[in-house]
């Protein structure tokens, strides 16, 4: 399926020539969810193209035992998406990343989630953000949570622990970007060493691991890459009935928190000595945090569960403090500085 950019549009230099030269692979990696892959694979179908722009898709079965192979064989039989499929023995989001990554060929690859629904407009607003900065290496869109179920008040503050990506109306350089949706250029992956080999855990199976996500961005940016926030590229996160217990609140903000040490350390300039020391303070930092949250919250009887999210994100962080400390000095070496440059210090 061919579809890409009008060929009267203008922009300075060469960004014309490498944007209708432009070619997208949306990897989509799913785990037992056959009825989530067939809503975001007909959503996927309404997607719009400026004409010249080669897109595809490919699943990425991740050792699924349900009807995942029948979902894709369907869409495939329809005609509309061109499609794809491979299966991934190994279980867990990086493996199947990577295999999504090293069966694809086009200039970017986008990562979209099994309950990530793109709007129609989604593909356009990332070829205009490419046109308009044909170097950057990273773009994120609008990242939207669709509850099923409606969460507690709590939840509202703790957006990010859900992927969600709101960062206003004006498109920008950022820092960070969440894994949904997240789209990348192919050299700058490369570029950055991640496709050699990852070196921070993400989800497996219903564990979950964070910091597989964190770690691409980083890595990317750390190899000299802009980043980019693309709020007219909007994507709906749909958030089913077991997150809106706060419990998996819990879970999450303790999995985000050990996964934190470890992306300090890919991004260390120093040594391990010194990120020992600020891994140290940083902990008592955010322990203090929470403690003062649950004094102030008992205090004026206030709801207590954004400081007891506070108090278990402490924990996960000082947990992944542990899991760098129980690195071998191999291990810590390969990490250690792995997202560092001087563009990321200076910006």
């Amino acid at each position: 399926m061919d579809v890409g950019l009008k060929s009267d549009d203008k922009c300075p230099g060469d960004a014309p020539q490498r944007a209708a030269a432009a070619s997208f692979d949306i990897v989509i990696c799913t785990h037992n969810r056959a009825s989530a892959l067939d809503t975001v694979l007909a959503t996927l179908a309404r997607l719009r193209a400026p004409a010249g722009i080669r897109w595809s898709v490919l699943v990425v079965d991740n050792a699924s035992t349900d009807d995942t192979p029948r979902v894709v064989e369907t869409h495939q039989n329809a005609g509309v998406l061109p499609l794809r499929y491979v299966h991934e023995e190994t279980l867990g989001l990086t493996p199947a990343r990577l295999r999504g990554v090293t069966e694809t060929t086009g200039e970017w690859v986008a990562f979209v989630d099994d309950d990530n629904l793109l709007d129609a407009g989604w593909l356009e607003a990332m070829a205009a953000a490419i046109r308009e900065h044909p170097d950057v290496g990273g773009l994120g869109g609008r990242v939207c949570l669709q509850w099923q179920v409606e969460p507690a008040a709590a939840f509202a503050q703790f957006g990010y622990c859900f992927a969600e990506q709101e960062l206003g109306d004006a498109p920008k350089d950022v820092k960070s970007l969440v894994g949904a949706g997240m789209v990348l250029r192919r050299a700058a992956l490369q570029a950055s060493g991640w496709t050699e080999g990852p070196l921070l855990a993400d989800r497996v199976g219903k564990r979950l691991v964070s910091g597989g996500d964190a770690e691409i961005a980083a890595r990317v940016r750390g190899a000299g890459f802009e980043l980019r926030y693309v709020p007219a590229a909007v994507m709906q996160h749909v958030m089913p009935p077991p997150r809106s217990r706060f419990g998996y609140l819990l879970r999450i903000a303790w999995a985000l928190g050990a996964s934190e040490p470890s992306l300090h350390l890919l991004g260390w300039p120093g040594d391990y000595a010194d990120w020992k020391r600020f891994a140290a303070k940083e902990r008592k930092r955010r322990f203090q945090q929470a403690i003062r949250g649950m004094w102030w919250t008992l205090r004026n009887r206030r709801g207590y569960r954004p400081a007891l999210v506070w108090l278990v994100a402490a924990r996960g962080f000082s947990a992944g403090i542990r899991q760098v400390k129980a690195l071998s000095p191999a291990e810590r070496s390969a990490v250690i500085g792995a997202a560092y440059s001087q563009h990321v210090l200076d910006a």
